[in-house]
């Protein structure tokens, strides 16, 4: 805890903020992940293509959708299809509803991708009840989703 004065107080010092180490853990998660990844032969996709992966629907969304879910501009989102593209993971197609709109669907290798990379997140988190042991996982979920829903009214 901060004192008046602005130093730390005994309590926490040397120990980073929560938020910090929250941080870290997605970071090696996510670092893991993108080895586990390629290793699997699904070479290129990075952090920022999740906006794209975790919001795309199974029969696809327009580039206005994904940005909406991903809370980016219609333009960043843009520039992510065109990366995904590019690396095979998906395909503009016309939208069978409307003509003239395109629709963003992943190819094979993007439900190679989606799939590959929920598996992996899910042996990360085996990894962790291993050598945390499930109870303490199962506590932490809780506590995580809890923070959450604090934040998110």
């Amino acid at each position: 805890m901060t004192t008046q004065s602005g130093e730390r107080g005994e309590e926490d010092a040397g120990q980073a903020p929560l938020p910090a180490l929250l941080t870290r853990a997605k970071d090696i998660t996510i670092e893991l992940l993108h080895q586990r990844l390629g290793e699997e032969g699904l070479e290129g996709i990075r952090y920022r293509h999740g906006s794209v992966f975790r919001f795309i629907d199974e029969e696809g969304a327009r580039l206005t959708v994904l940005a909406d879910r991903a809370g980016l501009t219609k333009q960043a989102i843009a520039e992510l299809v065109d990366e995904l593209e590019r690396l095979g993971y998906v395909e503009r197609a016309t939208d069978p509803k409307d003509r003239r709109a395109k629709i963003i669907r992943l190819t094979e290798r993007g439900v190679a991708g989606q799939a590959a990379a929920a598996r992996i997140l899910r042996d990360i988190e085996q990894q962790w009840v291993l050598h945390l042991g499930q109870d303490r996982i199962a506590m932490l979920r809780r506590t995580v989703e809890e923070i959450i829903a604090l934040h998110s009214g």
